[in-house]
């Protein structure tokens, strides 16, 4: 009777746990692998999962200096310089410096950042839900991403994930170069 009582208890746990899992939050998630990644970072860099990232701390003046690309793979601009970002002064290194550009946690899109007449703070926030949006130019081709994050939840286990397909997607771009 007792090892039926166990028995019958660990079904009971199991189910209750199956039920409780967190439907906010991505389930395996798989992480970049590819080749080592450099990124310059404009702010204080992410915590992340992959041991193939280098994160190059640099000033936003420091997009002005010539040959980005044999530096970086890409560049994060993070939240807290979005708005001196979106300088026009900036606006021809996203679109000639020939690496992606990713803006974190910016609720505008990649717009107000390639436009030379634009200002930041006239744009509206994006109802969308994004967590990250990249711009890539080559030539006169531009291309641009939005991440979201699983069920627009903001958490831990869903921006490690946007950052795993955010370096998939600059490898991706770095393999086609």
């Amino acid at each position: 009777m007792k090892n039926k009582s166990i028995l019958i208890l660990l079904i009971v746990l199991s189910i209750l746990s199956a039920c409780n899992s967190n439907k906010n939050e991505i389930k395996d998630s798989p992480l970049y692998k590819g080749k080592e990644l450099t990124i310059g970072i404009i702010g204080k860099p992410p915590a992340i999962r992959e041991e193939n990232i280098v994160f190059r701390k640099m000033e936003l003046k420091g997009l002005s200096e010539k040959n980005l690309a044999s530096k970086f793979n890409s560049v994060f601009i993070m939240k807290e310089h979005l708005s001196e970002a979106a300088k026009a002064s900036y606006a021809s290194i996203y679109r000639n410096s020939g690496i992606p550009f990713f803006f974190i946690e910016s609720k505008k899109s990649y717009v107000p950042f390639v436009l030379e007449d634009a200002d930041y703070e006239d744009f509206s926030d994006s109802k969308s839900g994004y967590y990250a949006s990249g711009y890539y130019q080559s030539g006169e081709e531009g291309r641009h991403w939005e991440f979201g994050l699983y069920n627009d939840k903001v958490n831990k286990v869903n921006i490690l994930d946007a950052y795993s397909r955010i370096f998939k997607t600059i490898e991706t771009v770095d393999n086609g170069k």
